[in-house]
């Protein structure tokens, strides 16, 4: 699946996560993602050559189709929250 790839690429899941407050600058991105500038560059390019992210006056930002796919991945992430607080648990 062309989508999984996609996010399965370094940086292109935290891409997301990091723009879900906003759009940020290039520079901020890069400091708030922990991406170097040649692997941001490159997943930018791929997540805006998907119409996930887009660049626009103010930095970029996630799309409407960026959007509803960080809306489907939010369950994701209350079970990996459960999931690690019962790891704990159980140590």
């Amino acid at each position: 699946m062309v989508l999984l790839d996609l996010l399965g690429r370094r940086g292109s899941l935290r891409l997301l996560w990091e723009l879900r407050s906003g759009p940020l600058n290039f520079r901020a991105l890069q400091e708030a993602a922990d991406l170097n500038p040649s692997t941001l560059n490159a997943r930018l390019k791929e997540l805006r050559s998907a119409q996930i992210v887009s660049l626009g006056d103010s930095g970029y930002a996630l799309t409407p189709d960026g959007k509803a796919l960080l809306d489907s991945l939010l369950p994701l992430h209350g079970w990996a929250e459960r999931w690690a607080r019962n790891s704990r648990q159980d140590s």
